[in-house]
């Protein structure tokens, strides 16, 4: 009895070479093209204009990639769940104001005027996580209102007018420097980096996917997905007051006049820049840090190239539709493939 045996395979042997492996990852990794579109934007305008790369230059790029990412990582996690947050700028704001009051004003130190603040910021959460999941109100109206809401508390508590005297515990938050680094961009890494683990190495994480992904399917699995909503909702509304902190220790006086302003628009703009799809459930951490980053690089670079500040907004409104659009031609494309 004979037997043969198969002959051996003519493909080539790749196991040992991981070059191939790793640049088909790297390529199909869904934040490369945004990544990529930092270092291109950050080398042209380096190249153009020397200052861009400037150490100062650079902190106060640090400073304000802080501020607008904290909420940006709030906002991003409301929209994975398939919702919409369009109140953590103007939240901010009035998170901005109620500490300044109730440091100054009610002359409580600074450390209980901040956890006062995140306690309303965070029941403001909670108000609208319920509205979503047990009245079935529509986020974007939900939202709408306490947008509308804080801007009319913003203006009463301060009549128009800016509150100083501010204690230095604020200042010591949002103006400090560790190894020449501003503290704010440390505290915002550690937030990126805890809401990282969150999504992609917990159970819990994986279920707001799933939530936003398909609901009634995630029910049926048995996950609770009202609870994974309101937490959400309750984690962005603490994170604009956390913002608010940050804000308030930089400028040095509660002011009423345009603090968190449109800064919801470049929220979601910079989730759905990183990858963060509107439909929710489909979008990573990395890809909204790095919206994040290039939309402070779009800014910086306008102003530091001196174009007239009215095309800021005209410029970041353009990058926040090709988003958008992008967004919808994936998501078609992705139903197809379905």
């Amino acid at each position: 009895m004979k037997t043969t045996t198969a002959p051996a395979s003519t493909a080539p042997d790749t196991a040992g070479d991981p070059r191939p492996g790793l640049l088909r990852r790297l390529i199909e990794t869904p934040e490369v093209g945004v990544v990529a579109a930092c270092v291109v934007v950050f080398v042209s305008l380096a190249l153009d204009k020397s200052t861009f790369a400037g150490a100062v230059n650079l902190q106060g790029m640090g400073f304000d990639l802080a501020q607008y990412g904290l909420i940006a990582i709030g906002e991003s996690l409301v929209i994975l769940t398939g919702g919409i947050d369009l109140s953590v700028g103007a939240l901010l704001g009035t998170s901005v104001i109620l500490m300044s009051w109730f440091n100054v004003r009610a002359g409580l130190p600074p450390v209980v005027a901040i956890v006062i603040t995140l306690g309303i910021t965070g029941a403001v959460g909670l108000v609208h996580g319920l509205a979503v999941t047990r009245l079935r109100m529509p986020p974007f109206v939900v939202t709408l209102v306490t947008y509308t809401v804080a801007q009319g508390v913003t203006l009463a508590i301060t009549s128009g007018t800016s509150i100083t005297g501010i204690g230095g515990t604020f200042a010591n938050l949002g103006q400090t420097y560790v190894a020449q680094v501003p503290l704010p961009l440390i505290l915002f890494a550690v937030v990126a980096v805890v809401a990282w683990f969150f999504l992609e190495r917990t159970y819990a994480g994986r279920q707001v996917y799933a939530v936003g992904g398909n609901a009634e399917a995630a029910r049926l699995a048995g996950i609770r997905g009202d609870r994974r909503i309101v937490s959400m909702y309750v984690t962005s509304s603490l994170l604009s007051g956390f913002a608010g902190i940050l804000v308030l220790g930089r400028m040095g006086v509660g002011s009423a006049s345009g603090v968190g302003v449109g800064w919801e628009l470049s929220a979601i703009a910079a989730a759905v820049i990183g990858g963060v799809s509107l439909a929710g459930g489909q979008g990573r951490i990395l890809g909204i840090v790095a919206g994040t980053v290039l939309l402070e690089l779009i800014n910086n670079g306008l102003t530091t190239l001196q174009i007239n500040s009215n095309y800021t907004n005209i410029v970041l409104g353009c990058v926040l539709g090709v988003a958008i659009t992008a967004d919808r031609l994936r998501a078609r494309s992705v139903a197809k493939r379905g």
